[in-house]
């Protein structure tokens, strides 16, 4: 199964690096959280990603051509012709596919621009600014048994974002655009969607978040699938400062790989 991330955000709230770099590049540790966000996926056997690119999409484009060759040792002989020899080369089992989806397109529409990609199949799709633990096996499963068209998941974070009324069978019944700051839950990216959801997208202008859930949840095709772990937003400097010390203190819950 494929994974959409939509990584083309200017991410203007987390302050002088995303003038610098897409906001999925700036790093937790060493590494872009884009690549913590692959290597979970990875974790659990998803290998393929279509990453829609926006802002400065010429730099994550730049960092997979390179990736290769900076996680390898590498020996320059520039007396025998200028030669390059690789060793101890450090490879992914991924296949990825980048993909300009335009500097101002909304995130509905960059999930349509890369429909071509997915093909006429079921997909997972995430945000490229969001840690979790949630368990992906689980996800899937329930997505599959619940024969909906869309599956969120949902946690209850600090009041800020959209809320989600859910009802006793798991069915999102409304989609909020503004939190009721209650402890409801909300919408955390980590998704599965099926290819009639791109009906739902009319086009550039769309956000996801907005018309094309709120009509899913009306058509009774969104379901919400709870997960009460961990999860992490970095929607700002401060939240990029919480997910660095848990990286630096060995506490990244959502590091599933040696």
């Amino acid at each position: 199964m494929k994974v959409v991330i939509l990584a083309g955000g200017f991410g203007t709230r987390i302050g002088e690096e995303s003038h610098l770099k897409p906001k999925p590049m700036i790093e937790i540790g060493d590494d872009p959280i884009l690549w913590h966000i692959m290597k979970y996926y990875s974790s659990y056997g998803f290998h393929e990603f279509i990453i829609c690119c926006g802002y400065k999409g010429y730099l994550i484009k730049e960092y997979f051509a390179d990736y290769y060759l900076h996680r390898s040792d590498v020996t320059f002989d520039f007396a025998d012709g200028n030669s390059m020899s690789i060793h101890n080369n450090v490879a992914e089992p991924w296949k990825v596919t980048l993909v300009d989806t335009g500097l101002r397109t909304m995130t509905g529409g960059r999930i349509k621009r890369v429909k071509k990609y997915i093909g006429d199949e079921a997909f997972m799709m995430t945000y490229g600014d969001g840690l979790s633990d949630v368990d992906l096996n689980g996800l899937l499963e329930f997505h599959r048994a619940g024969g909906a068209y869309a599956t969120i998941t949902a946690v209850q974070p600090e009041g800020r974002f959209g809320a989600l009324d859910i009802n006793s069978q798991d069915m999102v019944e409304r989609f909020s655009e503004k939190s009721r700051e209650d402890g409801g839950w909300v919408n955390a990216g980590f998704m599965v969607l099926e290819p009639e959801v791109m009906d739902y997208i009319t086009g550039d202008g769309v956000y996801f978040e907005r018309e094309p859930l709120e009509r899913l949840a009306g058509d009774g095709q969104l379901t919400a699938y709870k997960h009460k772990g961990f999860w992490k937003c970095m929607d700002t400097l401060r939240d990029k400062e919480v997910l660095e010390q848990l990286w630096a203190t060995g506490q990244a819950e959502w590091k599933r790989w040696e």
